[in-house]
C-alpha cells in the first residue's frame, strides 16, 4: 500500500540537476547584459532563490524592471530548449515505482510545462499526471496553495494523501495552509548550510539522499 497517493514534485534541483550547471551560469550571463559589472556568488544566489524566489531576487537585489524580467525569461526559454539537465541518480526509479504501484505524480514548478515534459519523456518514459508550471498566472504559482487545492479537488484526495518534495521553502509556504506534508530534497548538492538547516526545520521530513526518500515511501 502506498504511503502517499500523490507525490507532488518540484522539478529543478529536486528531479533534475539544473542550478549549478544551467540556471546560475545563465543568470550571470543575463546579469552581465542587464547590469554590467554586477555579480552574485553561487551561495548568495542559492540563498536568495530560497528566501525570495528567482523573480523576487531579480527585483529586490538587482532592480529588474518588468520588461527586463520578460526579456530574461525569453532568453532563458531559448537557452533551455538546447539543454536537457541530468536527473539525480535514483529519482527516476522512485517516480516509476510510485506510478507502478498505482500512485499519482504531479509536478509544481516554476519551469515551463514543455521543458518538464521533455525531461520526463527523456529520463523517465512517461508524463506526470498534472503539471503546474510557470505558464500559470503568478497568483496561482507556488507559494500560492492553488496547485495543491486543484490536485485534491481533481483527484478527490485529502491533505493526508499528498507529499510535497522540494528543495526550496516556497513549497512549505504553499503546503502549510492546507496541512499537506513536505519533504526536503537534500540530495541536490548545493551545499549551502543555511538552506539545509532551515529546510530541515521547516519540512516535516528531510532526506539527504534519494535512497532515503525511497525507503521512506516504499519500505515500511
Amino acid at each position: 500500500m502506498l504511503k502517499y497517493k500523490c507525490l507532488v514534485l518540484d522539478h529543478d534541483d529536486t528531479v533534475v540537476q539544473s542550478m549549478k550547471t544551467m540556471s546560475y551560469p545563465f543568470f550571470l550571463y543575463g546579469l552581465n547584459i542587464f547590469r554590467p559589472g554586477q555579480t552574485i556568488s553561487f551561495e548568495d544566489y542559492v540563498r536568495d532563490c530560497h528566501h525570495y524566489g528567482f523573480v523576487e531576487l531579480c527585483r529586490m537585489r538587482f532592480g529588474y524592471t518588468e520588461e527586463e524580467l520578460s526579456r530574461e525569461h525569453d532568453m532563458w526559454m531559448d537557452y533551455v530548449l538546447g539543454h536537457t539537465p541530468d536527473p539525480y541518480p535514483g529519482i527516476c526509479e522512485v517516480i516509476r515505482r510510485q506510478k507502478a504501484e498505482g500512485g499519482l505524480v504531479c509536478v509544481v514548478s516554476h519551469s515551463r510545462v514543455d521543458n518538464i515534459l521533455r525531461d520526463y519523456r527523456a529520463h523517465i518514459g512517461f508524463d506526470p499526471d498534472r503539471i503546474y508550471g510557470c505558464e500559470l498566472p503568478e497568483a496561482q504559482r507556488k507559494p500560492n496553495p492553488y496547485p495543491l487545492q486543484d490536485i485534491m479537488k481533481r483527484y478527490h484526495l485529502s491533505c493526508e494523501d499528498l507529499l510535497v518534495v522540494d528543495d526550496m521553502k516556497l513549497s512549505c509556504k504553499m503546503a502549510a495552509p492546507l496541512g499537506v506534508k513536505t519533504a526536503y530534497a537534500g540530495w541536490n548538492g548545493l551545499n549551502v548550510p543555511e538552506v539545509d538547516e532551515e529546510m530541515s526545520r521547516l519540512c516535516d521530513y528531510s532526506f539527504s539522499t534519494v535512497e532515503e526518500l525511497s525507503r521512506f515511501l516504499f519500505d515500511g
